[in-house]
């Protein structure tokens, strides 16, 4: 339910004559922004008193001619919310929206900038009577001191117009801000840690009819400057993948505008958001770029359908004891989809091969799958098909291929190989949206940049890939730790939104024994590392990676996961510290609450009180690392136990290992 929507102090004030400083203080005062006109329009960003961020300058230079540099305030005027809305499909069921505003205007456009005990954010407002072109945008952010930060550094090399093509993948550079690399862009979200122990996170929101933001760092100082991919002008198919020479997924921009936008009068364009935590466990479930996005256009989600997905990428349809050969045909299809009914498991996606790429079109169906055999064969077991679908293919003819695939009865799409947000990009987002809602399919948007808040706007948008999940570890040519990545994106990258990390897996490699193995993967950690990431991670879409035939051999934790729910009625980060533990816990619709925790290559004994669960008795349903899991991940231990809310749990957790518990009131 919405709560009363108050409004203090929203009268417009008068500007005097001489230049003022403009102030803004958090609901519980701790946070502070100055913003300054001249000589340029600029704010400080602090946290009691410290200086968070240094005087930096904000402005747009459009063909209306700059907003901000030096700003002629016309207007002025502040206002507080305290407010609540529902959440479909999230992680929890309600939000609160609670956050002091001052909006300044001037000609054409104005500046609204927000505080919330979480964070700050602060947008430009096109005010005039015509369309606007933007030729850039200025977004500094200075620091007062060389901080460490972490960094998503774009992995294609080259000058920017080379950069913009990514995967908007990778693991975190830690280093100092001067030590930033030459020449690279970053993608967000970014973080910023302060000797005090603060931190930041540098994200954006409500990203429509806009190019998305890098950071870059010109000149080896401590102030990082945005950077905006320029609107494409010319594009032809093409691939990530340097040995693709002829076709590809993709499209690739081969000439660009002199301008970064073409936008609508009255356009509001993408909040610039910096979240700030006093403790790294309150990144964990920072939740501004939900809050400043538009609202949902769906009335009623209720037709939206979250849940587990049978994939077989990863496992390279590898399946056995069968008597037909796997791959990419019809048998292979119905023994995933019977695997799907018989576990509860809601869809079976089509991955990448179902349909032959070089004919350059969605609905060249190779010959080997009957999909309408396939729909009929998975609608008579309760169980929906979804399809991957290339970029440059699905864009092309993007209204016809959900329509006519909807009507055919398929209930989603995963769209890959995107590997842009210019404007063009993010549009095609909320375009693919609204007709995917129309058609009533649910999308999943891999290979693309990090949310931005549009499954707030669109909640049958359900996952967003931008993160260096666990797929990585099937090609030989990244070499990551991913058992340390886990510990820090969730800080991080899980800032922006929900995340397709695709985990799962049921054969587990500790530090020594892990190989890349493309046809038979494992993951880095235990097993009990891969059923804790279904609840640490948010992800209302969530793969189930491995194949059939494993999950089958592995019945027990195979019903663990597939019990799980993907959405939730309350979250709560219980402790965390980025790079070393994170403990999660979440509630669903029945009352049940979840707990799960993950480990450093170092190992962790987690100890946590039970206070935030209602009195009583409660059945703890544990799966724990097993004392062997050091030395083989498979490793564990399934456990039942009667404990107290007045208690503590104890949990031994192995060198990349984890735990998960249901907590089910009796």
């Amino acid at each position: 339910m919405r709560r009363l929507l108050i409004i203090l102090g929203a009268a417009l004030l008068a500007l005097p004559v001489q230049a003022r400083d403009y102030i803004l203080s958090s609901p519980d005062g701790k946070l502070n922004v100055t913003v300054q006109t001249e000589p340029v329009l600029a704010y400080t960003l602090c946290h009691e008193g410290e200086i968070l961020i240094a005087p930096s300058a904000i402005s747009m230079e459009t063909d209306q001619g700059v907003w901000g540099g030096k700003m002629k305030v016309k207007k002025f005027r502040k206002s507080s919310v305290n407010t609540t809305f529902e959440t479909p499909l999230y992680k929890r069921a309600q939000e609160t929206d609670i956050y002091n505003e001052m909006v300044l205007e001037s000609t054409g456009y104005k500046v609204v900038m927000r505080l919330y005990d979480e964070g700050f954010a602060y947008r430009f407002v096109a005010t005039g009577k015509s369309d606007v072109i933007v030729n850039s945008e200025k977004a500094d952010f200075n620091f007062a001191g060389d901080h460490m930060a972490w960094v998503p550094y774009v992995r294609k090399m080259g000058d920017f117009n080379q950069q913009f093509f990514n995967t908007f993948e990778n693991t975190y550079v830690h280093d100092n801000i001067s030590k930033w690399e030459s020449g690279r862009l970053a993608f967000l979200p970014l973080m910023v840690e302060y000797a005090s122990g603060k931190k930041i996170c540098i994200s954006e929101s409500d990203l429509n009819h806009y190019p998305g933001m890098y950071l870059y760092n010109p000149d080896g100082g401590t102030s990082l400057e945005a950077v905006f991919a320029p609107y494409p002008k010319k594009e032809r198919q093409g691939s990530h993948d340097p040995s693709v020479t002829i076709g590809g997924h993709n499209k690739v921009v081969v000439e660009r505008e002199s301008y970064i936008a073409k936008c609508d009068k009255g356009q509001a364009f993408p909040w610039r958001v910096v979240c700030v935590a006093t403790e790294d466990v309150q990144l964990l479930d920072n939740n501004l770029v939900y809050k400043l996005a538009s609202p949902s256009v769906i009335k009623d989600p209720s037709w939206i359908k979250p849940g587990l997905v049978a994939w077989e990428w990863w496992n390279d349809r590898n399946i056995i004891g069968v008597d037909f050969e796997a791959g990419v045909n019809n048998e292979t299809y119905e023994y995933y989809i019977d695997f799907a009914a018989e576990n509860g498991i809601p869809y079976v996606v089509l991955d990448d091969g179902w349909y032959d790429a070089k004919a350059g079109s969605a609905f060249a169906v190779v010959p080997e799958i009957d999909l309408k055999r396939l729909v009929k064969y998975a609608g008579e077991r309760n169980v929906g098909l979804m399809l991957w679908v290339g970029y440059y293919v699905f864009d092309k003819d993007m209204e016809k291929i959900i329509g006519d695939y909807a009507r055919m009865g398929i209930k989603g799409f995963k769209l890959d190989a995107i590997g842009r947000d210019d404007q063009k990009l993010n549009e095609f987002y909320y375009k693919a949206a609204d007709i995917a809602l129309r058609n009533k399919v649910i999308l999943d948007f891999h290979g693309g940049a990090k949310p931005a808040g549009l499954n707030r706007t669109y909640p049958n948008v359900l996952n967003f890939e931008g993160v260096h999940g666990l797929e990585q570890l099937k090609n030989k040519s990244y070499d990551c730790d991913l058992v340390s990545y886990d510990l820090q994106f969730p800080f991080i990258r899980s800032v922006a939104g929900p995340a397709d990390y695709t985990q799962g897996a049921m054969k587990n490699g500790t530090r020594a024994s892990y190989r890349s193995i493309w046809s038979e993967p494992m993951s880095q950690g235990t097993r009990c590392r891969q059923l804790a990431e279904y609840i640490v991670f948010d992800s209302p879409l969530n793969m189930l990676c491995d194949s059939p035939s494993n999950y089958i051999r592995e019945q027990e934790c195979t019903d663990f996961i597939t019990s799980l729910p993907t959405v939730w009625k309350e979250t709560k980060a219980i402790d965390g510290k980025i790079g070393e533990y994170i403990t999660m816990a979440r509630k669903d619709e029945e009352g049940n609450w979840y707990m799960a925790g993950l480990a450093s290559w170092e190992g962790r004994t987690a100890e946590f009180d039970l206070s935030f669960l209602d009195k009583g008795n409660y059945k703890a349903l544990i799966f724990r690392d097993g004392v062997n899991a050091g030395r083989n991940g498979n490793d564990y231990k399934r456990v039942e136990k009667t404990v107290h809310s007045s208690e503590k749990l104890e949990i031994v957790m192995a060198p990349g290992g984890g735990f998960a518990v249901k907590l089910s009131k009796l």
